[in-house]
């Protein structure tokens, strides 16, 4: 593949997980089109770097038992709509190959950000953060945990040795 498509194509997946944690952090939000984005550059990039079908459909395969088992924590209550699509579309970049370090990376991350958010909202927030609209939102103890900062750099820690980037880098 010539370098001049290697690089961005290298750079798509980091892009948009910098996205995705900057977008929850800021708003609490994951949107449906970052998703999607993830999912359709995913099936571009695999057919670049000559997955074949097979490959492709177990990539697919890990993606949908990630997201069984994520929108079943959606409806406990345990994550948010956005985190449980954003590990599944994560994941479809991983297949089975990564999933499991991606997994393990997003847990303990997400439990260090949990924790460490928990102990934050104990102290006062000084006025001038108070005035920050993200940052007021973030302290408040009723606003949940922007875990996909956690699925964000988890998957940019296991993405160097995923099969799809070292596809790309030949």
């Amino acid at each position: 593949m010539p370098a001049f498509i290697t690089l961005p194509a290298m750079l798509v997946f980091p892009l948009l997980m910098a996205f995705a944690a900057s977008s929850d952090l800021l708003t609490m939000r994951i949107s449906n089109k970052l998703v999607l984005l993830l999912v359709g550059s995913f099936l571009a990039i695999a057919l670049l770097a000559g997955f074949s079908l097979e490959l492709l459909g177990m990539h697919v395969a890990a993606a949908a038992l990630v997201l069984a088992v994520s929108f079943s924590f959606f409806a406990l209550g345990w994550i948010g709509g956005g985190d449980a699509k954003l590990i599944a579309a994560t994941t479809l970049w991983f297949g089975f190959e990564s999933m499991l370090a991606y997994l393990l990376f997003a847990s303990l991350l997400g439990g260090a950000l949990t924790l460490s958010l928990l102990a934050v909202r104990r102290w006062p927030l000084p006025l001038q953060l108070k005035q920050v609209l993200w940052i007021d939102r973030l302290h408040d103890s009723k606003t949940g945990v922007p875990y996909g900062i956690a699925l964000a750099a988890a998957g940019l820690l296991v993405y160097p040795g995923s099969l799809i980037f070292q596809r790309l880098v030949g």
